[in-house]
């Protein structure tokens, strides 16, 4: 710094330009103030060092120097990185946009695909919206924009129209915009007692699942048919999980359950912390990883909305009581966590510990609906960074996200042997199986129904943490982690000030377990053996 003080320092001592800088100190208070008056502060902030130069200019002082030039470096810092955000914002924008229209023009080619097939026309949540009325007696009458009516007979203990995200038929873009402003509106119809918009698609779902059809566990023709990803249709397995046991034998020990997140498996534990817990800790407690509903070697059907309530349901009757667990601690990562407070709401005087991995949490703001809040928060609609790119891509578009698993997921196997050949690393691998079986059905609607549209429950489900569970609740967060940031774990135990929040540096959402899954195991084992009474 002094280096550059005396090679810059004869510019400042020349006398004759006075005019000069007192015209560049107008001009930049000027501007400073009126990016401020607009609302402008980072363009305020990166003027305001500037305004100094006339002051050095004058004092020719050497420590004025040094604050000019440090506050210059970091005004230059602060442009660079607006300008970044303003690039990521335009290349975001035209590139949503024609995703927007390259998956209008996938609805029309997989409609004609899906018939071409199956000999029959798919229904998706491009179709028109459907208006559906409670009319009394489990009953929902359903009048689409064609004027035709059809009545839906409901069972609400197996499933309520509230755990259907609304973001599954609701997803602002520019094409719907557009279509919108030009369509026609249905006629209002009186004489019932409450009224809400669903989708067709769903109308047609739950009618063919609640009207005695018996879907075939057949995967699409554009799902995997190898015999892992088919191995759940046998009869023995279309009703439970596939659930990875370890540790104490049945009439020993405690119990741990592992939840998975979003596009992944049971192996993102198994592969990782299972070989890395001691061997006191695996004769006392008994480890279940499971493959949640769609994932992994679990079933995958495919008249199934994969809603929080299926998700729950199956974790009960895969592995609490068919083990007889009644007793256990969770440990969740990401979308795991959104279960694993459903879990633990459920069984508040069962739960030992609950450990959370990077939770989903986003206050929603007043006047927001949550599952669109929640649904921009996770995908923003952004080119970068990478994984929210990935992210938005798979929650916006439903066609361009089968067009992905159709590529990917189908020619799985093709994959998870370049992933052997390239890295050679067993647990790797292991992790990419993970994230290559799963149906696009699955995925699609566990995403909306459960990431999105428990938005508005999460609230409810702190208040009970709150309130009526007493179990220890520690939340790990990598510090990198670009696709939920940090600020959510600290959201959640502003709700619960007894969680303990533990920011790992230098990790992020994947890395947060994997590549230190050793001091993370040891980790765990303290949470559990100060957890036990």
């Amino acid at each position: 710094m002094n280096l550059i003080y005396l090679q810059l320092q004869p510019m400042f001592r020349v006398r004759n330009t006075p005019l000069f800088f007192s015209i560049l100190s107008l001009f930049l208070t000027l501007s400073t103030f009126a990016f401020v008056a607009y609302n402008l502060v980072p363009l305020s902030l990166f003027c305001s060092p500037f305004l100094l130069l006339p002051f050095l200019h004058i004092t020719n002082q050497h420590f004025i120097f040094l604050y000019v030039v440090k506050k210059m470096i970091m005004a230059v810092k602060c442009g660079a990185r607006m300008g970044g955000q303003l690039v990521n914002e335009i290349l975001s924008f035209l590139v949503f946009s024609v995703l927007d229209v390259v998956d209008v023009i996938l609805c029309y080619v997989y409609k004609v695909a899906d018939f071409f097939f199956e000999a029959e026309w798919k229904a998706c949540y491009c179709s028109a919206t459907a208006k559906a009325s409670i009319a009394g007696r489990g009953k929902i009458v359903v009048s689409e924009a064609t004027g035709e009516s059809k009545i839906v007979r409901l069972t609400c203990t197996k499933m309520q129209l509230e755990e259907i995200s609304d973001t599954l038929y609701t997803r602002p873009s520019l094409v719907s915009a557009v279509s919108n402003s030009t369509a026609i509106r249905p006629s209002k119809r009186t004489g019932v007692r409450s009224s809400f918009t669903v989708n067709s698609t769903v109308i047609e779902m739950l009618q063919g699942r609640f009207g005695g059809q018996q879907t075939l566990p057949v995967p699409r023709w554009s799902d995997c048919n190898c015999k892992t990803c088919t191995s759940w249709t046998a009869a023995s397995c279309r009703d439970t999980l596939f659930v990875k046991v370890d540790g104490a034998h049945e009439n020993a020990g405690e119990n741990v359950v592992f939840i998975h997140g979003f596009i992944s498996s049971s192996a993102f534990w198994t592969e990782t912390l299972y070989p890395n817990f001691s061997k006191s800790a695996k004769s006392k407690y008994r480890l279940f990883a499971v493959d949640l509903l769609g994932f992994g070697r679990s079933p995958k059907p495919t008249d199934s909305l994969y809603t929080l309530r299926e998700h729950l349901d199956m974790i009960q009757r895969s592995v609490l009581d068919p083990y007889k667990v009644k007793s256990f601690h969770i440990v969740a990562h990401s979308l795991g966590c959104i279960l694993a407070l459903a879990l633990a709401v459920k069984h508040p005087s069962a739960v030992k510990s609950l450990t959370l991995l990077a939770p989903p949490y986003f206050p929603t703001p007043k006047g927001e609906v949550a599952t669109q809040y929640m649904m921009r928060r996770v995908a923003p609609r952004r080119v970068w960074p990478v994984i929210a790119f990935g992210a938005s891509m798979a929650c916006w578009y439903e066609h361009i996200s089968r067009t992905i698993c159709l590529v990917i997921c189908k020619n799985h196997r093709i994959w998870e042997f370049l992933t052997k050949l390239l890295t050679r690393n067993r647990m790797r691998t292991y992790l990419m199986e993970g994230f290559f079986l799963h149906t696009h059905n699955a995925a699609w609607h566990t995403l909306h129904n459960v990431i999105c549209g428990t938005a508005g429950k999460i609230e409810t489900y702190l208040d009970d943490m709150k309130n009526r569970l007493k179990c220890d609740i520690t939340i790990f967060h990598g510090r990198n982690d670009e696709l939920i940031p940090v600020e959510c774990s600290y959201n959640l135990q502003s709700r619960i000030p007894r969680a303990h929040v533990k920011v790992v540096e230098n990790e992020d959402h994947i890395t947060i377990v994997v590549g230190r899954q050793k001091a993370f195991a040891r980790e765990l084992e303290a949470i559990w053996r100060n957890a036990s009474p």
